[in-house]
């Protein structure tokens, strides 16, 4: 091993050095074998090769480790104590503003459970008039508020929803329609842009009364959908198919205020179409907790039965619903921001003409970039690579720059923008990704590749 080899790896594993103990020990135990020039196959201990055995783990869809997950591999740049963070793995990440904190400690309060919160009535009341529905529930996740509402539709026994194959009540919501509510799941392809076939939708509805199939009840859409917007003619399609068959529609609006900005409409506008419709205040809009349904007060009620067996009652929740209120005040105006920093990121990954990374400004319509890794790199390799510092990257950039970025797939890293991100940091990732960039297109890439895939981590 040389040098230049062991300065990198050791520079890669003196984050680790903050984390718990176990990883913290056979850290500490890696750091030594590398000083004193031992390999990585004459680990120091039995711990220290039980550590390398747990971290190796096993390939899963999409060609990523058990141990490679959105939570485990971002810890590196979490821990490092020099240099520009910047996080872009979602819109999550975002930190209540002063003025939220400000409503959230002034709050005045209730028991939501008992006999209603003030807070959050007001809240619900500002939502459904903003919706133009009858009523709305605020609900603790946007998980929860797919849930209920699902369960609000399908009342019966053998009852089904139609809903896209990528989208995120089936894919990430751990089929919690199915495991919860009894409800049948029929995914139907979903297009990049988010929208799904209205051919196939309708060849999936159950419209014979056959003791044989599930009755079809529900059509869910999502809107945005990986940072796409479903126009408005196509949610009129859709509600045109769903009269049809006198099936339902909801409406996973987790990021619904979202497309409202990038439509140049307004709410109602965009739920017009659909019976209910879930939408996230923690994301973009940039709340510490919380999601809000709306629908008519027969669907509300039968949400909010849905709420307290899940344990979504929540006391005095006045105290999230002020951050809320605060939110579509003031924070629904910046999100225009958002959209243009990550028109700026895409259209600078064109310009920079790179052989590892490029975007499609065109695919940008909100917050989120997918950036294409072109040359074969695995996307965690990639984020571990914008998430440490590197051998001359200071003197490159003028300071190191922890990138934090999510991987979509196999063949591609999602960045999600938001308040907690500037203008000037889309300048610092343009650097960053180019630098990366220079690292796996030159005659270092292997080595580099090789240091990181030994860390197993």
């Amino acid at each position: 091993m040389n040098s230049q080899m062991r300065k990198l790896l050791l520079s890669n594993l003196q984050p680790l050095l903050c984390m718990k103990t176990f990883h913290r020990t056979a850290a500490a135990c890696l750091i030594h074998d590398i000083s004193c020039g031992k390999s990585y196959d004459q680990p120091c201990d039995r711990k220290h090769q039980r550590w390398l055995t747990r971290c190796s783990g096993k390939p899963i869809h999409g060609g990523l480790t058990q141990m490679e997950n959105k939570r485990y591999f971002s810890c590196t740049a979490n821990t490092m104590s020099s240099g520009r963070v910047i996080d872009i793995r979602s819109d999550t990440f975002t930190k209540p503003t002063p003025e939220m904190y400000k409503a959230m400690m002034n709050a005045e309060l209730g028991d939501d459970v008992y006999d209603g919160d003030p807070t959050a009535e007001k809240l619900q009341d500002t939502v459904a008039k903003m919706m133009k529905k009858e009523a709305a529930l605020f609900v603790p996740t946007g998980t929860m508020g797919n849930l209920v509402s699902i369960m609000a539709h399908c009342q019966g026994r053998g009852e089904e929803v139609l809903l896209g194959e990528e989208c995120h009540i089936l894919v990430w919501e751990q089929a919690g329609i199915s495991q919860i509510a009894n409800v049948n799941a029929r995914a139907v392809k979903t297009s990049p842009d988010g929208k799904l076939c209205l051919k196939d939708l309708e060849a999936k509805i159950r419209w014979r009364s056959d003791p044989h199939w599930p009755i079809t009840r529900l059509i869910c859409l999502e809107n945005t959908f990986s940072g796409r917007v479903l126009p408005l003619n196509y949610l009129k399609q859709v509600r045109e198919l769903a009269d049809k068959y006198n099936v339902k529609i909801h409406l996973d609006g987790a990021r619904l205020m979202n497309a409202v900005v990038a439509l140049g409409t307004t709410p109602d506008a965009v739920v017009q179409y659909c019976d209910s419709v879930s939408m996230c205040f923690s994301k973009g809009l940039g709340c510490p907790v919380g999601s809000i349904v709306a629908g008519d007060k027969d669907f509300i009620a039968r949400a909010l039965r849905h709420r307290k067996v899940l344990g979504g009652g929540m006391r005095q929740s006045g105290i999230l619903a002020a951050a809320a209120l605060v939110a579509l005040d003031k924070s629904v105006a910046r999100l225009h921001v958002d959209h243009d920093n990550a028109k700026k990121l895409a259209n600078g990954l064109v310009d920079m003409k790179s052989s590892v990374f490029t975007a499609d400004p065109q695919a940008v319509e909100t917050n989120m970039v997918i950036i294409q890794i072109q040359d074969g790199t695995n996307p965690m390799t990639v984020c571990q690579l914008l998430g440490n510092a590197h051998e001359g990257e200071e003197a490159a950039l003028g300071q190191p720059v922890h990138m934090k970025i999510f991987p979509f797939n196999g063949s591609s890293l999602r960045g999600t923008f938001h308040q907690d991100v500037s203008t000037d940091d889309v300048d610092w990732i343009l650097k960053k990704l180019k630098f990366v960039s220079d690292l796996l297109s030159g005659s270092e890439r292997e080595a580099v590749i090789n240091g990181l895939t030994k860390l197993s981590l």
